[in-house]
């Protein structure tokens, strides 16, 4: 609050750390395909050794790329239509190549009360959830580092842009920790 009574809107903080920008602009490429996709797995390179690699790839560079530390995340296209994606993400191993790796997937959130009196059949109470009219659409992008960081992106359908993703480590635990397990040996 300043000294005269008003209130001053937060200071937003420019986002530096290497996975944040990574996760971020890999979530913002994800949602310029719109809604109702299957999951996304992507692997989390250095970009400099990328780079080094793939030399034709400067000139679409952007001044994050070239920045010490900096990640690209790399679509891995085929990925098996699963209803079980930790089981997926279990059977996944990453070369030594690969510093860190994302998964986007869209979710369905219900108020907790939602879920008393389901159906008993799995189908039935998915379909169930699907219709209730409190139901939101939302896109999850979890991406984590070998050295153990985390950060987890939020998007909802009803508040589709950009400026509206929140942002934290520990919305999707279950999903941090299925991710994680790819880098266990």
């Amino acid at each position: 609050m300043r000294h005269d009574g008003s209130v001053s809107e937060p200071a937003v903080q420019p986002v530096t750390d290497s996975l944040d920008l990574v996760a971020l602009e890999t979530e913002r490429h994800v949602a310029a395909s719109g809604w109702d996709q299957n999951p996304r797995l992507f692997a989390l390179v250095a970009s400099a050794d990328l780079l080094e690699r793939e030399p034709h790839l400067r000139a679409g560079a952007s001044l994050e790329d070239v920045l010490p530390g900096a990640l690209t995340a790399i679509e891995q296209e085929g990925l098996p239509p699963t209803s079980d994606l930790e089981s997926m993400l279990a059977r996944i191993a990453w070369p030594e190549s690969v510093l860190g790796a994302a998964l986007a997937v869209e979710r369905i959130i219900v108020p907790p009360d939602a879920e008393h009196d389901l159906p008993a059949g799995k189908d039935q109470a998915v379909d169930a959830l699907a219709a209730h009219p409190d139901r939101r659409d939302v896109r999850l992008l979890v991406a984590v580092h070998r050295d153990g960081r985390a950060t987890c992106l939020l998007r909802q359908r009803d508040h589709d842009r950009d400026d509206r993703v929140a942002r934290g480590e520990n919305i999707a635990p279950g999903l941090v920790h299925a991710l994680r397990m790819t880098f266990e040996d």
